[in-house]
């Protein structure tokens, strides 16, 4: 089945963009110490990307949102047999600017990282699995 050019430049982008954040994470985790509060951003930034790469590849309009609780929804009406996942990684939205600004909590520990990073990896594979291998 051939597909618009454009809509697969468009995917690509969203999973580029998308693998760049996976590949920030795992970098920060080997800094000393680790960047923990980078590591949650990174993961909430993974995710909210393969979603909206996801969203494009059905053709689906987004807004411009951090809200993995919108995009989610949205992608759980294209495929329900993720919703248990995206219901999972939703609170990862909150990562989109906490612990991003003088003032705010205390540096997050590595397991709340660790288990971030995680989940938002597990998104981005069943994302992938669910876009075909040649885009």
């Amino acid at each position: 089945m051939l597909h618009d050019p454009a809509k697969i430049e468009d995917v690509k982008a969203w999973l580029a963009k998308s693998r760049i954040d996976l590949l920030a994470a795992e970098h920060d985790r080997t800094a000393e110490p680790a960047l923990t509060s980078d590591i949650l951003f990174h993961s909430q930034q993974l995710v909210e990307k393969a979603l909206k790469a996801y969203l494009c590849w059905h053709d689906q309009p987004f807004r411009k949102t951090h809200s993995l609780i919108e995009l989610g929804e949205q992608c759980t009406r294209l495929d329900n047999t993720l919703e248990p996942l995206l219901q999972r990684a939703a609170p990862l939205t909150e990562y989109a600017w906490k612990f991003r600004y003088p003032g705010e909590p205390e540096e997050p520990d590595m397991v709340e990282a660790e288990k971030a990073l995680n989940l938002a990896r597990q998104v981005y594979e069943a994302i992938l699995a669910r876009i075909p291998e040649e885009v």
